[in-house]
């Protein structure tokens, strides 16, 4: 298959996501910008493996997962690792990315930091989306 991208059920959730002017409204309200990385992980992919891929970019970045079901599409937004914020303790390596997320979603914001970095960073959970169609939908069906 010469020429083919394999693309994960992730990245087209992404891609349709980012290709809607309400989709992409919907993440501008919390911290994206146009330009700005979007790092796929998968669910149990461990956390330095996905913030590796953070790394490489040295500017915040939105991490996208689907739940386990494939129906939740869900984004952190990462900062940079910053020497102005407390070093706290390292997340485990062998921990998957969903951990990190369920924490996030849980606080609402998280202290965090990985292996190599020597800094903290701040993961911020971002609301999930729902297009205003669907919000009229279900408000029409009660």
């Amino acid at each position: 298959m010469s020429g083919r991208m394999v693309r994960s059920k992730t990245a087209e959730r992404v891609a349709e996501l980012l290709g809607s002017r309400e989709g992409r409204s919907h993440l501008s309200e919390h911290g994206w910008i146009q330009g700005m990385p979007v790092i796929i992980g998968q669910i149990n992919e461990p956390v330095d493996d996905v913030m590796g891929l953070v790394s490489v970019h040295n500017c915040p970045v939105l991490v996208a997962i689907l739940d386990n079901q494939g129906e939740r599409l869900r984004f952190i937004h990462v900062s940079p690792p910053n020497d102005a914020l407390e070093i706290v303790e390292e997340t485990p390596a062998h921990h998957p990315i969903c951990s990190l997320f369920e924490l996030a979603e849980e606080h609402g914001m998280l202290e965090f930091r990985v292996r190599y970095w020597a800094h903290t960073a701040v993961a911020n959970a971002l609301p999930d989306f729902t297009p205003k169609e669907q919000v009229q939908m279900t408000m029409l069906r009660r």
